[in-house]
């Protein structure tokens, strides 16, 4: 998986469909970034594109069967990681790093959009 992928395979919906805009709202990234994420998970056989039933103009976006396997996966692994976070005895130097981590990304998030 590459970075971001996660978020938006559990930004989507078994059974359901959205559009690349939407997900980019969504994740808070470009059309654009969200785009050349999509073209690595329809490869990796994770999600499909399908035109729109209501606007033939449009796209949008499905989990595949082995999408849906994944987001369980990654469910449990985000469970793992919570997990282990809760069993750490000092939590304030945790708490700490991960703000500073999140500041980090916010930047270089701001450089993407």
């Amino acid at each position: 998986m590459h970075a971001g992928q996660d978020e938006l395979l559990l930004a989507l919906v078994p059974e359901g469909t959205v559009s690349g805009s939407r997900l980019a709202d969504t994740l808070a990234v470009r059309p654009s970034t969200v785009s050349k994420m999509l073209d690595r998970l329809v490869t990796a056989g994770l999600v499909e594109r399908a035109e729109d039933p209501r606007d033939a103009r449009r796209t949008v976006v499905r989990l595949t069967s082995s999408g849906v396997d994944m987001q369980g996966r990654l469910r449990e692994v985000w469970q793992e990681v919570e997990n282990e976070l809760q069993d750490v005895p000092d939590r304030s130097v945790v708490t700490h790093s991960l703000q500073e981590l999140q500041r980090v990304l916010s930047a270089k998030l701001r450089r993407l959009r």
